[in-house]
């Protein structure tokens, strides 16, 4: 089954996207075409994505789903005439929360709240990510909040910008290459940092299907080389005593939650 999305916002649209998407995922057998439509802050731009709306409606011969979070009544009910199904994420909730805390809301278009110092431990960290990303550098393993181990290909990557962007946690992430997993043993510059270890564990089916996107019918994608290298890893978790997540049905989002929920990190933000 296939259904259109359209994520409409008067900012940037990342809240309505963050807040569809936990919805979205919930309907696993769907797939969604998703397209965002930020800055709709004037009837001319809402008339615009109407006109979209009911576009994809027609040619698709079923309703879009829309999931928005304008501000504007006016501009809100524009967006409603179209040929859509919507959820109005300030219609749902802001209503409530009026009834039950007694206060008036702010009603303004593209408010936000810049927190200078959360702003600016959210960048540190990304950089830290990007700095530290595939063992690239292992000096700096002393300033990491986390480091992510695990074979190629695991999630440790996306992981760790997930967690620097949304939580400001400074994470690295290493993949145990073929000789390390032979050895069965951690590379000296990870046993420096034993305490901050934690490792992503993949099916190897799924190991072997990502892998063949990247490099189809080569030896780093068999099942073959896919089993062995899963075996290995899990032997040094357990010999090593790291914890360790499977991660194969995870979404990178819940990954991160819960390495946060298992490590016991501390959020440097949110």
């Amino acid at each position: 089954m296939n259904r259109s999305v359209f994520f409409i916002s008067d900012g940037t649209g990342i809240t309505a996207e963050t807040l569809g998407h936990s919805l979205l995922t919930q309907f696993g057998c769907v797939t969604f075409e998703q397209v965002t439509l930020p800055y709709v802050d004037t009837p001319e731009r809402a008339h615009a994505a109407v006109r979209k709306i009911n576009e994809v409606a027609a040619e698709n011969g079923n309703k879009p789903i829309i999931i928005d979070t304008i501000v504007d009544k006016d501009i809100r009910r524009i967006i409603a005439n179209a040929n859509g199904c919507m959820f109005d994420v300030f219609e749902t909730f802001v209503g409530k929360l009026e009834q039950e805390l007694g206060v008036k809301p702010a009603n303004t278009v593209g408010k936000h709240t810049v927190d200078t110092l959360a702003y600016k431990t959210r960048i540190d960290a990304v950089h830290f990510a990007l700095d530290n990303d595939d063992g690239a550098r292992t000096r700096q393993y002393d300033s990491a909040d986390i480091i992510l181990i695990g074979v190629s290909r695991s999630g440790k990557t996306p992981t760790c910008i997930y967690l620097a962007m949304q939580f400001g946690i400074r994470a690295a992430n290493y993949p145990l290459t073929e000789d390390d997993l032979d050895g069965e043993n951690l590379p000296k510059s990870l046993k420096e940092h034993r305490n901050k270890l934690f490792g992503l564990m993949i099916d190897a089916e799924r190991l072997t299907a990502i892998r063949n996107e990247r490099k189809a019918n080569s030896r780093y994608a068999s099942a073959q080389q896919c089993q062995q290298e899963i075996r290995a890893i899990e032997g040094i978790y357990i010999k090593e005593k790291i914890p360790f997540l499977d991660v194969s049905e995870m979404s990178v989002e819940e990954i991160a939650t819960r390495i946060i929920q298992v490590s016991g990190l501390k959020r440097r933000i949110g």
